[in-house]
């Protein structure tokens, strides 16, 4: 069995954020990153279910980004995958979903997997459109928002969650692809023995230009932060005297009737 498993490299959304000098994207400055959360449930969930098959199974780790992206990968081989592509794109964040699909689309499609997982959705663009793109390029089943998944003879079991908190149960047949969300699993923490192993391991690298043949079909036209708003008033006194202070600003406020 071969296993591809996507991740994306994101800020910390503890992070400062500001718009860059163009205006469509944010700052990388004073910005730390880290793996996109959803991602480390589906490096979690390939790894087990290599460990479920025994070690026949091959864990490919995926990730488009610039040299930065190298160390989410790195985390991602100490978890456990065994071999990793980066694909160089020090441009990724204009491209759209459709575009970053169509990258790993062009990679999977000659490598016979068997099963893909990805996060449901990356913490920074939001758009939960990366997986189900992917598998409608590639031709193959998809589920997603998976807090489930079990695996016997060629058929995932998986399990979702669905609005008002109810869970749905869906089979397929590989090949497949699945998105992981919170719930799904706990992601394991690297062990030192695990991130020496991980330096030793493959990381392919390949030119985005050599994967990306679509043209962009969504441009970003503006990034920049909500407006800020007003301060609020503190108010300071005997209870009476705050009552008709209050009651005079919500007059003046005309958030009440006269």
């Amino acid at each position: 069995m071969k296993i591809l498993v996507c991740i994306k490299q994101v800020p910390d959304m503890e992070s400062r954020f500001k718009p860059d000098a163009a205006g469509v994207w944010f700052s990388e400055s004073d910005l730390a990153f880290r793996i996109n959360e959803y991602d480390e449930y589906a490096v979690e969930q390939a790894v087990k279910l290599k460990e479920q098959l025994g070690d026949t199974p091959e864990v490919t780790v995926l990730s488009i980004g610039p040299d930065r992206v190298v160390e989410a990968i790195k985390k991602s081989l100490a978890m456990g995958c065994d071999r990793a592509v980066h694909v160089q794109d020090p441009t990724a964040h204009l491209k759209d979903p459709w575009q970053i699909a169509s990258i790993i689309a062009a990679y999977a499609k000659d490598n016979a997997f068997d099963v893909i997982f990805t996060g449901m959705q990356s913490q920074d663009r939001g758009s939960a459109q990366v997986g189900v793109s992917l598998a409608e390029q590639l031709g193959i089943p998809c589920v997603t928002t998976l807090v489930g998944f079990e695996y016997a003879d060629g058929t995932i079991t998986a399990k979702r969650e669905l609005e008002g908190g109810i869970k749905g149960i869906v089979k397929l047949k590989t090949p497949a692809l699945v998105t992981c969300q919170l719930g799904l699993n706990t992601p394991r923490y690297p062990t030192l023995p695990n991130i020496m192993k991980a330096k030793k391991k493959e990381i392919a690298a390949i030119p985005v230009a050599n994967l990306l043949k679509d043209e962009a079909r969504m441009t970003t036209l503006s990034f920049h932060q909500p407006a800020k708003k007003g301060g609020g008033t503190v108010l300071e006194g005997d209870v009476a005297q705050l009552v008709d202070q209050v009651i005079s600003i919500l007059k003046e406020k005309t958030a009440v009737l006269r």
